[in-house]
């Protein structure tokens, strides 16, 4: 790791008042969450497609439309 991003990673942990391996453990757990929730979407995603007029029309439904797409 460059020297400088060492340093300012050192004044994040100081501001914030923890020890720099908490500090990292917390990003590494944040970065972890946004992978998992952008492969399920992109496993939803994969699922619906071809299906998009029967999205709509469920959505139309629930808001109450009765108009088709």
């Amino acid at each position: 790791m460059p020297d400088d991003k060492h340093e300012q990673l050192k004044a994040a942990a100081r501001e914030r008042k923890t020890r720099m391996n908490r500090l990292v453990d917390e990003m590494a757990t944040l970065m972890i969450a946004e992978h998992d929730a952008e492969t399920r979407f992109r496993v939803r995603a994969q699922r619906g497609q071809g299906r998009e007029q029967e999205g709509l029309a469920l959505l139309d439904k629930a808001m109450g439309n009765t108009s088709p797409h």
